[in-house]
Protein backbone atom coordinates (compact mmCIF):
# COMPACT_ATOMS: atom_id res chain seq x y z
CA UNK A 1 0.00 0.00 0.00
CA UNK A 2 1.16 3.34 0.05
CA UNK A 3 1.62 6.27 2.20
CA UNK A 4 2.46 9.72 1.04
CA UNK A 5 4.24 12.62 2.91
CA UNK A 6 6.23 15.32 1.29
CA UNK A 7 7.51 13.95 -2.03
CA UNK A 8 7.99 10.43 -0.76
CA UNK A 9 5.18 7.34 -1.39
CA UNK A 10 5.98 4.41 0.86
CA UNK A 11 4.68 1.21 -0.91
CA UNK A 12 5.22 -2.14 -0.08
CA UNK A 13 7.48 -4.60 -1.59
CA UNK A 14 4.33 -6.16 -3.68
CA UNK A 15 2.71 -3.02 -4.71
CA UNK A 16 6.49 -1.70 -5.82
CA UNK A 17 6.68 -4.50 -8.18
CA UNK A 18 3.56 -4.08 -9.28
CA UNK A 19 3.55 -0.77 -10.79
CA UNK A 20 7.05 -1.47 -12.06
CA UNK A 21 5.84 -4.42 -13.98
CA UNK A 22 2.69 -1.94 -15.38
CA UNK A 23 5.92 0.10 -16.30
CA UNK A 24 7.64 -1.82 -18.23
CA UNK A 25 4.77 -3.30 -20.27
CA UNK A 26 3.37 0.37 -20.82
CA UNK A 27 7.09 1.24 -22.08
CA UNK A 28 7.71 -2.51 -23.73
CA UNK A 29 4.83 -4.33 -25.83
CA UNK A 30 2.14 -1.70 -25.59
CA UNK A 31 4.57 1.25 -26.64
CA UNK A 32 5.02 -1.05 -29.79
CA UNK A 33 1.61 -1.96 -30.10
CA UNK A 34 0.07 1.73 -30.40
CA UNK A 35 3.55 2.68 -32.61
CA UNK A 36 2.01 -0.11 -34.98
CA UNK A 37 -1.79 1.51 -34.56
CA UNK A 38 -0.45 4.40 -35.48
CA UNK A 39 1.62 3.35 -38.75
CA UNK A 40 -1.34 1.13 -39.42
CA UNK A 41 -3.83 4.04 -39.58
CA UNK A 42 -1.26 5.99 -41.31
CA UNK A 43 -1.03 3.84 -44.28
CA UNK A 44 -4.93 4.57 -44.89
CA UNK A 45 -4.18 8.06 -46.30
CA UNK A 46 -5.44 11.21 -45.54
CA UNK A 47 -4.81 12.21 -41.76
CA UNK A 48 -7.46 14.98 -41.07
CA UNK A 49 -10.36 13.01 -41.59
CA UNK A 50 -8.54 9.63 -40.28
CA UNK A 51 -10.41 8.69 -37.12
CA UNK A 52 -8.38 5.57 -36.41
CA UNK A 53 -5.21 7.77 -36.53
CA UNK A 54 -6.84 10.00 -33.90
CA UNK A 55 -7.92 7.63 -31.67
CA UNK A 56 -4.30 5.25 -31.73
CA UNK A 57 -2.43 9.11 -31.35
CA UNK A 58 -4.98 10.11 -28.16
CA UNK A 59 -4.70 6.28 -27.27
CA UNK A 60 -0.94 7.01 -27.52
CA UNK A 61 -0.99 10.42 -25.04
CA UNK A 62 -3.50 9.13 -22.34
CA UNK A 63 -0.27 5.77 -22.00
CA UNK A 64 2.52 7.93 -22.64
CA UNK A 65 0.86 10.18 -19.02
CA UNK A 66 0.31 7.02 -17.69
CA UNK A 67 4.23 6.29 -18.18
CA UNK A 68 5.26 9.89 -16.61
CA UNK A 69 2.85 9.18 -13.69
CA UNK A 70 4.45 5.92 -12.72
CA UNK A 71 8.33 7.15 -13.55
CA UNK A 72 7.58 9.76 -10.66
CA UNK A 73 5.56 7.49 -8.59
CA UNK A 74 8.13 5.05 -8.47
CA UNK A 75 11.33 7.69 -8.59
CA UNK A 76 9.83 8.65 -5.22
CA UNK A 77 8.83 5.02 -3.49
CA UNK A 78 10.38 3.85 -0.65
CA UNK A 79 9.69 0.55 -0.01
CA UNK A 80 8.14 -0.60 3.37
CA UNK A 81 6.52 -3.31 5.23
CA UNK A 82 2.42 -3.00 5.31
CA UNK A 83 1.14 -1.75 8.26
CA UNK A 84 0.76 -3.77 11.48
CA UNK A 85 -2.84 -5.35 12.44
CA UNK A 86 -2.55 -3.54 15.70
CA UNK A 87 -6.10 -1.53 14.98
CA UNK A 88 -4.69 1.40 14.81
CA UNK A 89 -5.77 3.35 10.89
CA UNK A 90 -2.79 3.55 8.95
CA UNK A 91 -2.98 4.11 5.09
CA UNK A 92 -2.82 0.51 3.35
CA UNK A 93 -5.71 -0.59 5.73
CA UNK A 94 -9.30 -1.60 5.45
CA UNK A 95 -11.13 0.74 7.46
CA UNK A 96 -14.84 0.56 8.43
CA UNK A 97 -16.33 3.83 9.99
CA UNK A 98 -19.43 4.22 11.79
CA UNK A 99 -20.82 7.77 11.25
CA UNK A 100 -22.20 9.72 14.13
CA UNK A 101 -21.77 6.68 16.40
CA UNK A 102 -24.75 4.87 14.50
CA UNK A 103 -23.68 1.41 13.45
CA UNK A 104 -26.19 1.16 11.36
CA UNK A 105 -24.83 3.31 9.07
CA UNK A 106 -21.61 2.45 8.19
CA UNK A 107 -18.84 2.67 5.53
CA UNK A 108 -15.99 0.82 5.01
CA UNK A 109 -12.97 1.67 2.51
CA UNK A 110 -9.53 1.44 1.46
CA UNK A 111 -6.97 4.33 2.87
CA UNK A 112 -4.93 4.31 -0.03
CA UNK A 113 -3.34 6.64 -3.11
CA UNK A 114 -5.50 6.80 -5.86
CA UNK A 115 -3.40 3.62 -7.39
CA UNK A 116 -4.86 1.38 -5.40
CA UNK A 117 -8.73 2.47 -6.41
CA UNK A 118 -10.60 -0.19 -7.71
CA UNK A 119 -13.85 -1.23 -8.54
CA UNK A 120 -13.90 -3.97 -5.55
CA UNK A 121 -13.77 -1.41 -2.65
CA UNK A 122 -14.00 2.79 -2.25
CA UNK A 123 -10.45 4.25 -1.85
CA UNK A 124 -10.23 7.49 0.16
CA UNK A 125 -6.76 9.22 -0.31
CA UNK A 126 -5.17 9.56 3.36
CA UNK A 127 -5.09 13.14 2.59
CA UNK A 128 -8.36 14.07 2.21
CA UNK A 129 -10.46 14.97 4.51
CA UNK A 130 -11.80 11.57 5.82
CA UNK A 131 -8.27 9.61 5.50
CA UNK A 132 -6.24 12.15 7.47
CA UNK A 133 -9.35 12.85 9.87
CA UNK A 134 -9.48 8.39 10.61
CA UNK A 135 -5.18 8.56 10.82
CA UNK A 136 -3.69 7.38 13.95
CA UNK A 137 -7.21 6.70 15.31
CA UNK A 138 -7.89 3.41 17.19
CA UNK A 139 -10.48 1.09 16.68
CA UNK A 140 -13.53 2.01 19.02
CA UNK A 141 -12.23 5.79 18.92
CA UNK A 142 -13.87 8.52 17.85
CA UNK A 143 -12.75 10.89 15.07
CA UNK A 144 -13.34 14.27 13.69
CA UNK A 145 -13.21 15.22 9.82
CA UNK A 146 -13.66 18.23 8.11
CA UNK A 147 -16.71 18.61 5.18
CA UNK A 148 -16.89 20.42 2.28
CA UNK A 149 -18.95 22.75 3.65
CA UNK A 150 -16.52 24.03 6.72
CA UNK A 151 -18.35 21.95 9.35
CA UNK A 152 -16.94 18.87 11.31
CA UNK A 153 -18.42 15.29 10.84
CA UNK A 154 -17.61 12.81 13.36
CA UNK A 155 -17.25 9.05 12.75
CA UNK A 156 -16.37 6.44 14.84
CA UNK A 157 -13.85 3.73 14.04
CA UNK A 158 -15.31 0.07 13.96
CA UNK A 159 -12.36 -1.96 12.11
CA UNK A 160 -9.28 -1.60 10.74
CA UNK A 161 -7.23 -4.63 9.12
CA UNK A 162 -4.49 -4.49 6.21
CA UNK A 163 -5.16 -4.48 2.97
CA UNK A 164 -4.73 -7.95 1.51
CA UNK A 165 -5.94 -7.71 -2.32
Amino acid sequence: MTQTSENVTWLTQEAYNKLKAELAHLTGPARAEISAKIAAAREEGDLRENGGYHAAKEEQGKQELRVRQLTQLLESAKVGEAPAADGAVAPGMVVTIAFDGDEDDTLTFLLASREYASSDIETYSPQSPLGSGVIGHKVGEDAEYELPNGKKASVKIIKADPYDG
